[in-house]
């Protein structure tokens, strides 16, 4: 019995010790992690939009999602990932409106059906998000250029919504932003 519990004692202390000696993750690695489970989470659609920023572990997710169950489903994957301390959940939940979801369809119908558009529609998670909240649409997510970000602003006009927001960025634009964080 003393071996077993000083076996066990040893290796609870050399435990402790690896974690002590394992180097606090970067921002930029949490923020990957996050990222990669959020993109992972089969239950997002084009009609969800996430966002994370990461502070010495300290997470803010912000975004809309169309169900409740999924705010909290992203917080739960998002506190198991390696370096996140706390998570800051301002996820908001869209309301159920029938105009809404007709409006979300008809939107990303007109979009996704576009010639220009059919390399991201096959896409396993395309990168046009239509959020569509109360009439209000709001375009966001990454495109190549600034034609198909006006284009895809284009297309989602029409449909009687209140008002388009385009916050499509290009790629460019993001790797721009990229560099400006790692400087």
């Amino acid at each position: 019995m003393k071996t077993l519990f000083a076996a066990l004692f040893v290796s609870l202390l050399s435990l402790n010790s690896a974690y002590a000696q394992t180097p606090e993750r970067k921002d930029l690695q949490v923020f990957n992690d996050i990222a990669d489970q959020v993109n992972r989470y089969t239950q997002l659609t084009i009609f969800d939009s996430i966002s994370a920023s990461v502070d010495q572990g300290h997470v803010v997710l912000s975004g809309w999602v169309t169900m409740p169950y999924k705010r909290d489903d992203l917080e739960k994957r998002v506190v198991k990932v390696l370096g996140v301390t706390t998570v800051d959940n301002k996820i908001g939940v869209l309301p159920v409106s029938q105009f809404d979801d007709e409006l979300r369809f008809r939107i990303a119908r007109a979009i996704y059906s576009h010639s220009l558009f059919w390399s991201y529609a096959a896409m396993a998670n395309p990168p046009i998000r239509v959020v569509v909240n109360h009439g209000h649409v709001t375009l966001e997510g990454v495109v190549q250029s600034n034609v198909e970000r006006m284009l895809a602003r284009s297309l989602a006009s029409g449909f009687g919504a209140f008002e388009v927001k385009n916050e499509l960025k290009t790629d460019a634009e993001v790797r721009e932003s990229m560099e400006g964080k790692r400087s």
